[in-house]
């Protein structure tokens, strides 16, 4: 009899704290309405990327790389082009 009241008590409460927490503040559950005072305006525009490069262009790429296969010696290749000469 214990484990019975203990356990519809306890669904009771669950019941009824979901029920409260489901309720719109203005007391009326299928309210949709909505007064919040929000002040709406336009965002501010983003500034301008940083130029990281120093005014420099980049290289042209090579007359035939849209072509070119991607295989080891050509990545080797282009991987030492890409080294710091010492």
């Amino acid at each position: 009899m214990t484990k019975r009241f203990l356990t519809a008590l306890l669904a009771t409460a669950a019941l009824t704290l979901s029920l409260a927490a489901c309720k719109s503040p203005d007391g009326n559950p299928t309210s949709t309405r909505q007064d919040d005072d929000v002040a709406v305006a336009p965002l501010p525009p983003l500034p301008a990327a940083v130029d990281t490069t120093g005014g420099k262009k980049a290289p042209a790429p090579a007359a035939n790389s849209i072509n070119r296969e991607l295989t080891a010696p050509n990545a080797v290749e282009d991987i030492k082009k890409m080294q710091p000469q010492m």
